[in-house]
């Protein structure tokens, strides 16, 4: 197997001019904008994408733009895109409006994991996702929706591939293969979409019922209406936690009794909504309430729309980071399950903005409760973003504090 040729000079220079938005670069544990897993994938498509022609290439996954923008300047005349995490759209948009060619009209952001992203793609770059199950909600709809001809090119760090992958394509292409690894990483070449995953029902979302006694205890109106028999839950491939109860949130379920009365809540906010459980448990239980949902995650927050309109109940949906879109003072109850990854490494960046975004949203007197791995030890920061935060309960592994808004 012949290694990919370097990339030429002037992709070089335009990976070279790109900063990992909205930082610039400059931290020393700081994201980087140009991993080798992009300059490997660009380097394994760049025949392929001097070759292709109009609505043939898909990018997925992009982290900074650096696929989408190597893509172009490799030639190909058109990019459609979607990543799941909404920061990774917005640096995107960034290095667009700061492009001096004005390629914006030459690429299609696309916000949802839908048949017209890839309807006729021939060519799909994927940074590869952390899960499983988010991977092969992708593999489907490519073998779905894309090209009979389409090559899926799906590149990643060495340590963060499993064989598991390889065979959730090989369920779904006829030929996968592994290129040389280079500079620690590696790509899964798929091709052949397999005819009966056309015919066949998709996996993704997949749905269950739930009788979790905390999930359905918190979920009754506060007015001693009867409790639900069951909830349902819609997961998509990226959403945390899938179709089930995560251990963090049953326990942060497990307080509901010390939440705030049902007449001290006009406003509430499921701060990084996940699958929407959460949200449905606001909703029903203090149905006076108007209820918003709220997650970076493309996946996320398709997902809890479907688990809102599974279970009968409404809120507001809204996809952007750390409630950003959110109007200062507007919220009488925050619940936060916050996220501690990024891929692989534990990261308490997005935590601390969420942190931040529930002390700017809080009327004064407003409550946020929190649940967190223990050993993360959040309780100073969380007094500090919001307010006097106390420790309610805590288990072999979480805590729950409640912080208020002075």
């Amino acid at each position: 197997m012949t290694p990919p040729a370097a990339l030429p000079p002037t992709v070089t220079a335009v990976l070279d001019r790109l900063v990992p938005w909205p930082d610039d670069g400059t931290r020393a544990d700081g994201p980087v904008a140009v991993d080798a897993t992009d300059r490997l994938l660009l380097a394994e498509a760049a025949d392929r994408l001097a070759a292709t022609g109009p609505g043939d290439v898909v990018v997925l996954g992009d982290r900074f733009g650096a696929l989408t923008l190597g893509a172009l300047a490799l030639g190909a005349p058109d990019v459609r895109t979607h990543t799941d995490a909404l920061g990774a759209e917005l640096a995107l948009r960034h290095h667009l409006d700061q492009d001096p060619d004005d390629l914006r009209r030459r690429v299609t952001i696309v916000d949802a994991l839908e048949p017209a992203l890839l309807d006729g793609a021939r060519l799909v770059l994927l940074q590869l996702p952390k899960s499983l199950a988010e991977l092969t909600e992708i593999a489907e709809a490519v073998a779905r929706h894309a090209a009979d001809d389409v090559t899926l090119l799906a590149g990643g760090r060495i340590k963060h591939m499993t064989r598991a992958m390889n065979d959730v394509l090989a369920d779904r292409f006829t030929a996968v293969r592994a290129t040389l690894a280079r500079s620690k990483s590696r790509a899964l070449v798929a091709s052949g979409p397999r005819p009966e995953i056309r015919d066949a029902a998709p996996l993704y979302p997949v749905r269950e019922l739930l009788t979790d006694p905390e999930l359905l205890a918190a979920a009754t109106p506060t007015d001693g209406g009867a409790p639900p028999p069951r909830l349902d839950v819609v997961a998509h491939g990226g959403a945390f936690a899938g179709a089930a109860l995560d251990h963090g949130t049953r326990f942060l379920l497990s307080t509901a009794g010390r939440w705030p009365a049902a007449e001290r809540v006009h406003d509430a906010v499921d701060l990084g909504c996940g699958t929407g459980l959460l949200s449905v448990v606001l909703a029903r239980r203090y149905p006076q309430a108007s209820v918003v949902a709220t997650d970076r995650s493309a996946a996320a927050v398709a997902s809890t729309r479907a688990t809102l309109a599974a279970n009968g109940v409404s809120a507001v949906v809204q996809r952007d980071d750390a409630g950003a879109g959110l109007a200062d003072e507007s919220a009488d109850v925050v619940l936060l399950n916050p996220p501690f990854h990024d891929r692989a490494a534990v990261s308490t960046d997005a935590a601390h903005r969420m942190f931040a975004a529930a002390g700017r949203i809080l009327r004064p007197g407003g409550e946020l409760w929190c649940v967190y791995n223990t050993r993360l030890r959040y309780r100073g920061s969380l007094a500090r973003a919001v307010g006097p935060t106390d420790h309610v309960a805590q288990d072999p592994r979480f805590t729950v504090t409640r912080s208020r808004k002075g």
